[in-house]
């Protein structure tokens, strides 16, 4: 069912129309009082994550209707959305809620962003999702194009975009101080949930409060347990990203957007091994990048499970636990933190003075581009979709492992010298689930 057109209209207009007089001087919008110019959102999982883009969806509008396959979980946020109706399956709130909202809040399991993401974008719902945007390449690339086809507003959880300190960081190296940059190290402190591992052999009862089916969704079926629901489903192959996938989108930002780190020509990794099942203990993945008109082409090492890229990149300091070093012929920048949190100039270089566009919030973002005004830095088509397909190429390194080199065609999506590793870059889904 997809939207009425003159709502979409309507919440442009109504923003504009309710633009104001600062009393201190200036223009400020005004905040509308009317329920009929409040955003619309449903909210498509409510716990962890969730719980906070839910709580920010109801700070700028109106929550009409959550989501989530655990009854515990819808019970807590419904206190919080009184007058929301509840689901445990997207697809029918969607069906039976689709002329009321206006924006989708996606914050589920990975294995279910893209179909819950793309159901809504097709019905023309502005939608938020977190990172990583998608299970695979071939979801990210499709999220995007169909953002820019029907127009709607998007943006990915990828909070750190949205701070002074990795906006500058990133106008940093785009300064040039660095000269030409030879390569980048990135690493994390994850993962901190089981990696390595097989399939549980106990078939566990499902619980009366889960909808197992609904937790599922696009995924292969296999019996419930406590394994993979509420937070360990992470470290699985048919649910999670691994640590790559779960990181990569907020430690990766900082360099991906300062030097344009798309389309790499190639990938290989080395692993503790892995069964197919659950992504190895630790994996150190290498990606080879071509140059583009503002650099060279280079190569990005990244860290998991405990790897550290050598001391002797810092001068002998023991890297802190998550972080970033882009390392040119003229210095080295390096910045702690998941998200570019602070950085500093090594080798004596003197930090030049640079601008930098300030955001005014992440999800703020969103909701000024719902509103008509330009879009979020990490829409799908622009930003988030690229960067999503970057990291989401290293585990198809990871895959084969043992240092195999992964050749890479983006623009067709394809491995041009591993063709078996197609039905990862597009799996297949449930009956019943589709994009």
């Amino acid at each position: 069912m997809p939207m009425k057109p003159h709502r979409r209209t309507f919440l442009k207009s109504s923003a504009a129309a309710g633009v104001g007089y600062w009393a201190a001087g200036g223009v400020a919008k005004a905040q509308s009082t009317s329920p009929n110019e409040q955003i619309q959102f449903a909210c498509v999982g409510v716990g962890g994550k969730g719980q906070s883009d839910s709580a920010d969806a109801g700070r700028n509008g109106k929550v009409v209707a959550i989501c989530d396959v655990d009854d515990n979980t819808l019970k807590r946020a419904g206190l919080r959305f009184r007058e929301a109706k509840a689901y445990n399956d997207f697809r029918r709130l969607f069906d039976e809620m689709g002329d009321k909202v206006d924006a989708v809040t996606v914050s589920t399991p990975d294995h279910t962003h893209a179909v819950a993401a793309v159901m809504a974008m097709n019905m023309d719902k502005h939608c938020f999702c977190q990172k990583p945007l998608s299970h695979s390449i071939y979801e990210a690339r499709v999220m995007g194009d169909l953002a820019r086809e029907r127009g709607v507003a998007t943006m990915m959880g990828n909070q750190g975009t949205a701070l002074d300190s990795l906006r500058k960081a990133s106008a940093v190296v785009q300064s040039g101080v660095l000269g030409n940059i030879k390569e980048l190290h990135v690493w994390t402190n994850r993962p901190v949930w089981p990696q390595g591992t097989g399939r549980p052999a106990e078939v566990r009862g499902v619980p009366n409060h889960i909808h197992w089916h609904e937790w599922l969704g696009p995924a292969p079926s296999r019996p419930y347990h406590e394994a993979y629901h509420p937070f360990k489903w992470r470290g699985f192959w048919d649910f999670g990203t691994g640590a790559l996938g779960d990181m990569a989108c907020h430690t990766l930002n900082m360099p991906f957007d300062a030097l344009n780190l798309r389309d790499p020509l190639a990938v290989t990794a080395q692993t503790a091994g892995h069964n197919k099942e659950t992504y190895p203990g630790w994996s150190i993945i290498d990606f080879e990048f071509p140059g583009n008109e503002k650099r060279g082409a280079l190569n990005l090492t990244w860290y998991d499970g405990g790897k550290r890229p050598d001391p002797k990149l810092l001068g002998g300091e023991k890297p802190v636990a998550s972080g970033a070093l882009i390392i040119g012929d003229e210095g080295t920048l390096y910045a702690t933190g998941d998200y570019a949190d602070d950085y500093r100039l090594l080798d004596g270089l003197e930090e030049p003075t640079v601008e930098f566009e300030k955001s005014p919030g992440h999800f703020t973002e969103w909701v000024n581009a719902i509103k008509g005004e330009k879009p979020a830095t990490s829409n799908f088509p622009d930003y988030a979709g690229p960067l999503t397909e970057t990291i989401l190429l290293g585990n198809l390194a990871v895959w084969v492992g043992d240092g195999k080199r992964v050749e890479w065609d983006a623009k067709e999506l394809k491995c041009t010298n591993m063709p078996e590793l197609a039905s990862i870059v597009k799996r297949e889904y449930r009956p019943g689930y589709s994009i």
